[in-house]
């Protein structure tokens, strides 16, 4: 049996917009054993991704870890891997390609120099260069443009009952990435009491360091899990029906556009919109040089037209 590997490491927006990618090297290898290569907060879901048959983890210690980078080789090796996809292509994945797998394994990559994918700016999206990419390489494309994560949504009907959630409510996403401040917008809480008045119910689902900004927005309630948050297959399951959401450039406002819902994005500056292949589903977006000057205003008018 021909053995693929293919190596996505994080993060969870770019893991979700590589599932149709995955998808896709499946439908070209049919019989093949398909392997992921991912980071320990992403094995559950590369786990349970229907295209996946077993996952490899790599720890991403430094590379001069030489014990660790030898263990790693030598799970690499001991895989017998035949076809290798670099979905990340980064420095790490160029130093692995290098130095930790067989020279006898064929290996794919966008460029086969992952400088030139750092110092020369992204145009695409992700999924449009694995398009790229696959038709060069001859691999039928049906998936890649449009991932679809329908699969890590559970039932969770007795879980909203119980939490006195009945459609149509709208899911807010107030955090993003800590290191990134300047990726959230201001005026959720507002935007809540705007909701609220036009008779929808305003929920959120905080990720474990949202917690407090999520406890703070007044007009909204705050879905946990008794004392924990929703893991992210829980999350999908509350996403998935949502009548609308409204979140900042974060993993969970790209997990309910490749769940097919309808909703708006925030962007800033630091991440272009079209580089995350939003445009591909059925998201709005707005995009401005900081969120600061974006006003509740601008959103209200575009939220207005869409619940309506």
């Amino acid at each position: 049996m021909k053995r693929i590997l293919i190596i996505k490491l994080s993060a969870l927006g770019d893991i979700i917009q590589a599932e149709g990618a995955v998808h896709d090297i499946k439908n070209h290898h049919p019989g093949a054993e398909i392997i992921a290569m991912t980071s320990p907060a992403y094995v559950r879901f590369m786990e349970k991704c229907p295209w996946v048959d077993s996952v490899i983890v790599d720890s991403r210690a430094p590379r001069w870890h030489l014990p660790t980078m030898l263990t790693l080789r030598n799970t690499l090796r001991a895989a017998q891997i035949d076809e290798i996809y670099d979905l990340q292509q980064v420095a790490r994945t160029e130093f692995y390609r290098r130095f930790l797998f067989s020279k006898t394994s064929t290996y794919h990559c966008r460029s086969q120099s992952s400088s030139l994918v750092k110092t020369k700016p992204r145009k695409k999206c992700a999924a449009e260069e694995f398009v790229d990419h696959f038709v060069q390489m001859g691999i039928s494309v049906r998936h890649s443009l449009h991932p679809d994560i329908s699969w890590m949504a559970p039932d969770m009907d007795e879980f909203l009952t119980r939490n006195n959630l009945f459609s149509p409510f709208v899911v807010l996403i107030p955090g993003a990435s800590t290191k990134h401040i300047e990726k959230r917008w201001a005026h959720y809480d507002a935007l809540a009491a705007w909701l609220t008045q036009r008779g929808r119910k305003v929920i959120t689902v905080p990720g474990p360091a949202e917690m407090e900004l999520c406890r703070s927005l007044r007009n909204a309630t705050m879905i946990t899990h008794g004392k924990r948050y929703l893991d992210i297959f829980e999350l999908a399951g509350v996403l998935n029906k949502a009548e609308y959401v409204i979140g900042n450039d974060t993993g969970p406002t790209h997990m309910a556009a490749h769940l097919k819902k309808p909703g708006l994005a925030l962007f800033s500056k630091h991440v272009h919109a079209r580089q995350t292949g939003i445009q591909h589903t059925q998201f709005s977006f707005i995009e401005v040089d900081s969120l600061q000057t974006l006003s509740l205003s601008d959103v209200i008018k575009q939220v207005a037209s869409a619940i309506n």
